[in-house]
C-alpha cells in the first residue's frame, strides 16, 4: 500500500465521485424535472394568488340595484367583484356559457336567482346570501314600524374585542410552507442519494474494483470518500432547486419573506449534510454486506424504512404544532432532527439552544456511525459470494 495521506485519499474519491456523478443523464434529467414540476408549483401559485382575482358578476333587472353592497360585502369576504348590467337574462346566460361572466345574477334584491358556469364560488354565495337576507330583515323591521338604518346601526356597533398573549405572525403561512418544503427537499435527497451510496458500493464490491482501490486506499477512506463524494452531488442539486426557487418565488410574488427563505436554505444545506452523513454511512455499511444488487434491497430496507418513518412523524409533528413539545422533543433526536429541525426553523419555531442541542447530539451520532459502520465496511467490502452476516461484519471472523 502507498503511503498516500489519509486527507489526499479521500480527496480523490470525493473527486472521482463528483466527476461521475455530476455528469451522468440521470442526474441532469432529474435535476431538470424537479425544477420544471417547482417552476410549474409555482407559477400557479402566482396566477392563482398574484393576479386580480376579480369575479365578473353580471346584474339584470331589479338585481342591478345592488351593485354598491354587493361590492361592499363581497370586500368583508376578501373578495373583489366586478359587477356590470346585462340587458337580459338571455344575454347573461350566453355570457356566462362563454365565460365572460363569472356568475349573473337576477330576481329581486330579497329573492335572487344566480345563474353559473359549473360551480358558485363560495364567498361569492355567502355575500349574495347576506344581501338577500338583509333585504328581508330590512322589510320585516319596515313593517314592524322600526327605522331600519338604526337598527343596523346599534347591531353594527356590537363588537368582539379580542387580545393576544403574543402579536399574530402575518408571515405564518408562508413560514409552514416554507418548513414543509424544506423537510421534503431533505427527505428526497437524503434517500435518493443514499441509495446511490448502497448501489455504488455494490457494483464495486461485485465487479471486483474495490480490490483495487483497496490496494492503495484504506477502507474507511473509501467510504468516507463515496460519502462525502455522492454529499456534495446531493448538496449541488439541492442548492441549483433552492437557488431557483427561492428566485422565481420572489419574483412572482408568491414569497414575500425572501430573507427568511434565504436562512431557511442555508440551515436547509447544513442540515442536509449532516442527515446525509448521518444515513449514507449507514447505507454504505449495508452496502458492504452483499456482493449482487439483487440483494441490495434486503440490507437497504431496514434504512430505508427507519427513513420513511421518521419522514412521516416528523412531518406530522411539524404539522401539527411546530412549536409543540411533541417536535421540540423529536427534533433533538439525531434521527430526526435533520429533517425536522430544518422545518421548525423555518417556520421560526425553533429557540437557539435547541438548535446548538440538536446540532452537537448530530455530530456525536454521526461520529459513534461512521465509527460502526467503517468496522462493518472494512471487514465485509472484500468479502464476496453469499451474504455477510451483521455479526460477522462487526467481529471480523
Amino acid at each position: 500500500m502507498s503511503t498516500i495521506s489519509p486527507a489526499r485519499a479521500v480527496r480523490l474519491v470525493v473527486k472521482r465521485e463528483l466527476n461521475t456523478r455530476l455528469r451522468t443523464r440521470s442526474f441532469l434529467v432529474g435535476t431538470g424535472l424537479v425544477l420544471v414540476l417547482m417552476i410549474g408549483f409555482i407559477l400557479l401559485q402566482s396566477s392563482t394568488t398574484g393576479g386580480t382575482g376579480t369575479s365578473r358578476i353580471g346584474l339584470s333587472g331589479q338585481a342591478i340595484g345592488i351593485s354598491g353592497p354587493l361590492r361592499a360585502i363581497a370586500a368583508d369576504y376578501g373578495l373583489r367583484v366586478e359587477p356590470t348590467t346585462v340587458p337580459s337574462a338571455e344575454e347573461a346566460r350566453r355570457q356566462v356559457t362563454s365565460g365572460d361572466l363569472d356568475a349573473a345574477v337576477s330576481g329581486t334584491p330579497s329573492d335572487l336567482t344566480v345563474l353559473v358556469k359549473s360551480d358558485l364560488n363560495g364567498k361569492l354565495r355567502s355575500a349574495l346570501a347576506r344581501i338577500t337576507q338583509q333585504q328581508v330583515l330590512d322589510g320585516e323591521l319596515s313593517a314592524a314600524g322600526l327605522n331600519p338604518a338604526q337598527v343596523m346601526g346599534k347591531v353594527s356597533g356590537a363588537n368582539l374585542t379580542v387580545s393576544t398573549v403574543e402579536p399574530p405572525d402575518p408571515d405564518k403561512e408562508q413560514r409552514s410552507v416554507l418548513g414543509f418544503a424544506v423537510v421534503v427537499l431533505l427527505y428526497m435527497g437524503i434517500v435518493g442519494y443514499g441509495a446511490l451510496v448502497t448501489q455504488g458500493v455494490v457494483e464495486e464490491k461485485s465487479s471486483r474494483v474495490v480490490e483495487i482501490l483497496l490496494s492503495t486506499l484504506r477502507p474507511w477512506q473509501l467510504m468516507l470518500g463515496k460519502v462525502l463524494g455522492l454529499a456534495l452531488v446531493g448538496l449541488t442539486q439541492l442548492v441549483i432547486i433552492g437557488a431557483v426557487g427561492l428566485a422565481l418565488a420572489k419574483a412572482t410574488g408568491v414569497l414575500t419573506i425572501p430573507g427568511v427563505a434565504a436562512g431557511a436554505l442555508v440551515w436547509a444545506v447544513v442540515w442536509y449534510l449532516l442527515g446525509f452523513l448521518l444515513y449514507a454511512t449507514v447505507f454504505a455499511a449495508a452496502g458492504s454486506l452483499v456482493s449482487r444488487q439483487e440483494d441490495a434491497q434486503s440490507v437497504v430496507a431496514p434504512v430505508s424504512i427507519t427513513l420513511v418513518v421518521v419522514f412521516l412523524i416528523g412531518l406530522n409533528a411539524l404539522a401539527k404544532d411546530p412549536g409543540s413539545t411533541t417536535s421540540t422533543v423529536l427534533s433533538l433526536v439525531p434521527v430526526f432532527s435533520p429533517m425536522l429541525m430544518p422545518g421548525r426553523i423555518a417556520t421560526g419555531a425553533a429557540s437557539g439552544l435547541e438548535i446548538t442541542a440538536a446540532l452537537l447530539l448530530t455530530v456525536l451520532c454521526i461520529g459513534l456511525l461512521t465509527w460502526l459502520a467503517g468496522r462493518i465496511y472494512q471487514n465485509a467490502v472484500l468479502r464476496t459470494g453469499s451474504r455477510v452476516s451483521l455479526r460477522a461484519a462487526l467481529t471480523g471472523r
